[in-house]
Parts: structure tokens; sequence; C-alpha cells
């Protein structure tokens, strides 16, 4: 087993031939991010009117079916009929600035399949063939993970965080007129993490795979993991337990999710000991 790991080691790319693969990695990537971004800046009606500034209209798709489920259940407090705020310009080149910035953002999260991929492809030749069969789909549920958890970030997370920050008052005689910096930045953040923390699974195996996490240590932990779940949901959230509880089951999820994967890894870890300890035995 040994040897075949040291052939593998002398079979495989030097330093420079990854520099050079690099070479041709990063310019694709690149690339790509780019097209995705051109795009996004071409088609800014759609992009701000309909994307960006969705979560600010009352008549978007989850304010929507949160009037549904409130008149179903007769709790008339989710039906959102006004949300309290203006969003303002208060610099020259504040609308062409957020216009580009924007753009990038969403072409990062419309290549990051992309990204990966090419991430991918250079990190995997470096891979031993064992771990490679380990690893294999890794684009598929990492790119798969990233744009639900993007999808999650928007289509509820900001929303709530939206409405929220609209409604919150210390005053009746102060309003709520938004810089677009500020509103861009605090969606792109409340996605991007989303997407991010979505992840989880994703770490948890690698770290299962390289032995410094234990379905057990996960087991271990769990009481004190949804606590902090709790508080951070409490944190990032409006404060209601409807609002927190769509937040937190999801994370919650996603580390029972993570349990089971390192569980998997130790069984199949355990089989091929006791396969290699018949062998020696034979032998």
């Amino acid at each position: 087993m040994a040897l075949d790991q040291y052939q593998e080691e002398e079979e495989g790319m030097s330093f420079l031939d990854h520099l050079a693969a690099l070479r041709w990695h990063i310019p694709r990537a690149v690339s790509a991010v780019l097209v995705f971004s051109v795009a996004a800046f071409i088609a800014k009606d759609f992009v701000f009117g309909i994307l960006i500034l969705g979560p600010s209209k009352v008549d978007f798709l989850t304010y929507l079916l949160l009037c549904e489920v409130g008149n179903y259940l007769g709790v008339t407090a989710l039906c959102i009929d006004d949300l309290p705020f203006t969003i303002q310009s208060r610099q020259m080149t504040g609308q062409f600035s957020m216009h580009m910035t924007s753009s990038f953002v969403v072409g990062i999260i419309a290549a990051f399949p992309y990204l990966f991929w090419e991430v991918w492809r250079f990190i995997s030749p470096g891979l031993y063939s064992k771990e490679k069969n380990a690893a294999r789909g890794a684009v598929f549920f990492v790119s798969f993970l990233f744009l639900s958890g993007a999808s999650f970030g928007y289509y509820i997370l900001s929303p709530l965080s939206i409405n929220f920050l609209a409604n919150y008052q210390l005053d009746p005689s102060i309003t709520n007129e938004f810089d677009i910096t500020s509103y861009v930045s605090t969606l792109s953040m409340l996605v991007l993490a989303s997407a991010i923390m979505f992840q989880l699974p994703v770490v948890v195996f690698f770290l299962s795979m390289s032995g410094l996490v234990t379905s057990g240590m996960l087991k271990a932990y769990r009481k004190h993991s949804i606590v902090v779940i709790l508080v951070l949901s409490a944190v990032i959230t409006p404060p209601d337990v409807i609002s927190q509880l769509l937040i937190a089951m999801p994370i919650v999820v996603l580390y029972e999710v993570g349990i089971g994967i390192a569980k998997r890894l130790e069984k199949k870890r355990a089989l091929k000991e006791a396969e290699l300890g018949t062998k020696n035995v034979d032998e």
C-alpha cells in the first residue's frame, strides 16, 4: 500500500507542472466571472429591478407566501403590507459604482460552479487515487450546496432581515432612508454568508477524511452546537420565534447530515482496516 502511494507521488506532477497548469486555470476562471458580470451589467433592469430590489417590495415571492400561510393559520401579522423605507443614492457615483459592484457579485455567484470545477481540476492531480474516489462528485455537491445556500439567503434570510430592519423604529419622527450601498452590501452579505454556511457538510467530510473530526465528537458537542446556532439565528433575524426557527432548522439539519457523513466514512475506514488485517493474517 505504501509502495503504491510512493509510486503515485513519483509519477505525479512536479511543482513547476502545477504552476504551469495554474497559469491556464486562472484565466479561464476569471473569464467566466467576467462573462457573467458583463451579462449582469447589461441586464440592468432584471438584475436591479427584479433581483436585487425584489426583497424591498411587498410583492416579493416570500412575502406573498408568508401572507398565504398567515391567512391559512389565521395569523394576520405574517402579511406584510408595507415596507416603510426608501433607498437613496447620496453620492454622485453611487448608482454607477453599485451597478459595477453588484454585477461582479452576481457574476461570482453565477460562475461559482465553473470556478470550483477549475479549482478541482487544479487540485485533483495532487490527490491519491483513493482520495479521488472518496471525493467523487465534489464539484456537484459543493455547487449544489452553494447555490442552495444562496437561494436560502435570498428568499428566506434577506426578506426577513429587511422587513425587520425596515420596521424597526426608535422614534416615530425618525424615517428610514437607506443608502443604496448599505442595502446592496447587506443583501450581498446575507446571500454569500448563507451560501458559505451551507458548505458545512463538505467541511465535515474533508475533516473526517483527514481524521480531525469524528461522529462521536460531533454528537458530544451537538447540544452546544444547537445553542450556538440558536444564538446566531437570534442575532441575524428579527426577534420572533418563527423567523429564528426558519434560520436555525436548516443549519441543524446540515449539522446532522455532517454527523451522518462522518459516521459513514468511519464505517468505510473500519471495513478497509479489517480487510487489510485479514490479508496480513492470511499471509
